[in-house]
């Protein structure tokens, strides 16, 4: 299970991600992060994640390299994003 609160700020708007997300919360993230029009920076913070699979680390890892901040990235996803950088995983 897991939710999101948006937040909007003067900078941007946060996303706090909480629980677990796994590939079938995917497409719900996809829609959250299209009903934001572009025009704000988005940045995720991830401190009440508990569980991530490998397609949530891989779309972590597309959003951080497109520009999103991943806020408070706990640090066994942050190194699972480094080992998917530096092996060249294809998307």
């Amino acid at each position: 299970m897991w939710k999101v609160e948006r937040i909007p700020g003067a900078e941007g708007v946060e996303l706090r991600l909480c629980g677990r997300i796994r590939s079938e919360e995917l497409m719900e993230l996809h829609k959250v992060f299209a009903a934001e029009d572009g025009s704000q920076a988005v940045v995720l913070d991830l401190k009440e994640v508990k569980l991530v699979d490998q397609e949530t680390v891989t779309f972590l890892a597309r959003c951080e390299a497109s520009g999103t901040e991943l806020r408070n990235c706990p640090a066994y996803i942050r190194e699972w994003i480094a080992r998917e950088q530096s092996t060249g995983r294809p998307d």
